[in-house]
């Protein structure tokens, strides 16, 4: 059995690592709302304009938009959202289990044809074990999300699929849910995926003004760049919600812990009190 001082010491360890994930949960916590009110604020507009967008390209006859070609897969980009630090459970492994799995997917088209784009730290050095050197540094853009930053990344996509430098963008990122659920999805970004119409709608008649081409050249990059930008939002705010989550459980079972541990203590000592006694007592008795 331990000693008194082992388990006391253990005491005090499991104690100052309780306060440790406590506070970290409270920090994400607060780091949480403030993500979960921006991405609530955002989303219902990213997902009207795209809407609004599908609608619109679904009722021309002549659907002709170059971002919508669908082209032989000749070379791809994956654009892949993660964290910048660890402590939020398997929010980052699961992000590069996936890669690993769209990485193959592809792999017929050599390395070569294959560009990552890694939003955070820690999918950006599961992109190197890869074989794959990241395209572009984007760490700060994953610890404070910012549309003038993700703005940049969108146009050198929407321009390299304009020149058909590339032939294909998917998106890789958690989409949140809720607190206790974040979704790992992996959608098609370029070339744009119409929904197919659902039976029983009535078609849309769109008077077109000024012109058809003015519209696409408009409407069709704003959102490419929205989505881009409520995906990172989305990763942001399950980011904050898989850590809160992680450092609760980890403060829950520090008590579970600090219980056992107590009740360990509890024993030793009475164990130790009680062989006292047993030699105070025998000593007595030799005495006499």
């Amino acid at each position: 059995m331990s000693s008194l001082k082992e388990i006391k010491s253990r005491i005090q360890s499991v104690k100052s690592t309780q306060k440790i994930t406590s506070a970290m949960k409270m920090v994400s916590s607060a780091k949480l709302r403030k993500a979960q009110k921006t991405i609530e604020n955002f989303f219902p507009y990213e997902q009207r304009l795209n809407g609004l967008l599908n609608n619109f390209l679904g009722a021309e006859e002549d659907n002709s938009a170059v971002f919508s070609e669908i082209r032989e897969v000749k070379r791809v980009a994956i654009v892949v959202f993660s964290s910048n630090s660890s402590l939020c459970g398997g929010y980052n492994t699961n992000v590069s289990k996936l890669l690993i799995q769209t990485v193959e997917k592809y792999h017929s088209l050599g390395r070569e044809h294959i560009l990552i784009y890694p939003v955070g730290k820690k999918v950006a050095k599961a992109s190197r074990k890869l074989g794959f050197e990241p395209e572009a540094n984007f760490e700060a853009m994953a610890d404070k999300p910012s549309y003038a930053a993700s703005l940049n990344l969108s146009d050198d996509l929407i321009q390299m699929f304009r020149n058909k430098d590339i032939d294909k963008v998917e998106l890789i990122y958690h989409h949140f849910a809720s607190k206790s659920s974040q979704i790992l999805i992996s959608e098609t970004f370029l070339p744009i995926q119409l929904k197919p119409s659902q039976k029983g709608t009535v078609a849309l008649d769109y008077i077109v003004e000024p012109d058809r081409e003015t519209i696409m050249n408009e409407l069709i990059p704003k959102v490419l760049r929205l989505k881009i930008y409520t995906a990172l939002l989305d990763s942001n705010a399950s980011e904050h919600a898989a850590r809160t989550m992680a450092m609760q459980i980890a403060t829950d079972n520090a008590t579970d812990i600090l219980q056992e541990l107590s009740l360990q203590y509890n024993k030793s000592r009475q164990q130790a009190i009680t062989n006292e006694l047993l030699d105070i007592v025998g000593g007595s008795f030799g005495q006499n």
